[in-house]
């Protein structure tokens, strides 16, 4: 085989060498000479990272407050676990305390009549 002519264009053998591949190499299928393209190319290059920084960083805070949504669910289901298996048995259920609280309120307020009348009834005695 006869050797080939070396190539004119500087990245034609980056060209050849990730062209059967498929895979595009940005910049270099089109390289220019003219400074203010590069400049221009920069800039919106510059642009686009930015743009996924803040996407990262959205990203980022979506996923640290799930985890911290996550973290208090667990945290309340073992509370409640916890609540219901050791003191089932020993405190009564809230939906009562308020009755208990003037059953208790209305026991004092008895207390005294209560005693008045065991004292005359042993008087009497």
């Amino acid at each position: 085989m006869a050797d080939a002519p070396a190539p004119q264009d500087p990245f034609e053998v980056f060209r050849r060498l990730w062209g059967p591949l498929g895979v595009p190499v940005p910049g270099l299928a089109m390289p220019t000479l003219d400074p203010q393209e590069v400049e221009k190319r920069i800039a919106e290059l510059k642009a686009v990272e930015s743009w996924l920084a803040m996407n990262l960083n959205m990203l980022r805070m979506a996923i640290q407050g799930l985890e911290m949504q996550k973290a208090a669910l667990q945290a309340m289901r073992a509370g409640v676990d916890a609540g219901s298996d050791a003191a089932a048995a020993q405190q009564p259920n809230p939906m009562f305390w308020p009755w208990s609280a003037m059953q208790q309120a209305m026991g004092a307020a008895m207390a005294p009549e209560a005693k008045d009348r065991h004292s005359d009834e042993e008087n009497k005695s």
